[in-house]
């Protein structure tokens, strides 16, 4: 039997590998637009707040496309490493916005910054890893 195109786990992989560079690129703006705020002495935007949230909705949805890759027939190169580095962006994301809330303005800009780069050089080992 012949295919035509690109099988589904061939598909599942690689929307995995571009949506961990565009989570990425989403950091470092994150990251970038929050230490602007602090250094400003500036209260974070809504719409950075709003950018942020979207960041923490779209990481647990990378999970689920690495994980369908994996049950596709992938593999991480470096074993469960790639997938601990996916664990923790997912859990740290969110947390970090609920740890910010309710503080000073300038409190919070530094901590979704901070969290925002963090979770930056995660994505990066997750990929370096995967």
């Amino acid at each position: 039997m012949y295919t035509i195109g690109p099988s589904l786990s061939q598909v599942v992989t690689f929307l995995h590998a571009y949506g961990a560079r565009v989570l990425i690129v989403f950091a470092i703006v994150l990251g970038v637009w929050g230490a602007y705020h602090y250094f400003r002495h500036q209260r974070v935007s809504g719409g950075f707040r709003s950018t942020y949230l979207i960041m923490a909705a779209l990481t647990p949805l990378q999970g689920l496309l690495g994980a369908g890759a994996l049950v596709a027939g992938g593999s991480p190169r470096e074993g469960i490493l790639h997938i601990v580095y996916g664990a923790f962006a997912t859990l740290f994301v969110p947390g970090a916005y609920l740890y910010s809330r309710g503080s000073d303005t300038r409190r919070e800009a530094l901590i979704l910054a901070g969290a925002s780069w963090i979770v930056a050089i995660a994505f990066f080992r997750g990929i370096a890893t995967g």
